[in-house]
């Protein structure tokens, strides 16, 4: 097994004049599923961004390593899975199409047996060759929640898990992050006592803001 490692030092992010927080630092590795902590708008979603390399941190460093190498930051992606309501995918498309547009944007072997396993555990089969367009919000939330795996990432971020998600819903997130959390390093933004409850340890970022 891949040991993957996160190490966050003194990360700070501003909008002009705008602190977002400040000082986080932290060390985190494989097995380790970590909470993001803070109310609506205190920056989780941007500390999430930040650590998969979406977005970009005002001050500090944010190294991910495997195996005892740190990564280029070019390299990142091929390693990182992110799921976010925000999502856009493309709803011109199947279920199925996107994930093998997915699968090529990403240069990875197209895994029907993982697809279809997935399919089947976001109870998506029956719709996987329907456009994401005759899609609910709930769906969507499920077909976000598949990519963000499809490529087996060893750091996998969820903003959000279970937003537009009915109970059958959410328990299939559940099953999901139990599913792989040995193997996996979590890192879950949320302010639901469920999804935090998965949670061994936390950022909480209020305590960053000063």
């Amino acid at each position: 097994m891949n040991n993957y490692k996160l190490e966050i030092q003194n990360l700070s992010k501003k909008y002009g004049r705008r602190l977002v927080f400040s000082g986080i630092s932290g060390s985190y590795s494989t097995g380790e599923i970590i909470g993001i902590k803070g109310k609506n708008g205190s920056g989780k979603s941007t500390l999430s961004r930040i650590l998969v390399g979406i977005d970009s941190q005002s001050s500090g460093k944010v190294n991910h390593i495997l195996n005892g190498k740190i990564l280029e930051k070019e390299d990142i992606y091929n390693f990182v899975g992110f799921a976010a309501p925000y999502l856009n995918l493309y709803s011109e498309f199947s279920a199925l199409e996107n994930l093998k547009i997915f699968s090529k944007i990403r240069g990875i072997q197209f895994d029907l047996q993982l697809v279809e396993r997935l399919f089947d555990n976001f109870n998506l089969s029956k719709r996987k060759n329907d456009l994401l367009s005759s899609y609910s919000s709930g769906m969507l939330q499920r077909m976000k929640l598949i990519f963000s795996v499809i490529h087996k990432p060893n750091f996998l971020v969820l903003d959000e898990p279970i937003s537009n998600l009915d109970s059958g819903g959410k328990s299939e997130v559940y099953q999901l992050i139990k599913n792989i959390s040995h193997e996996t390093l979590i890192f879950i933004a949320s302010n639901e006592e469920s999804d935090l409850q998965l949670c061994s340890n936390f950022i909480e970022i209020e305590e960053y803001k000063k």
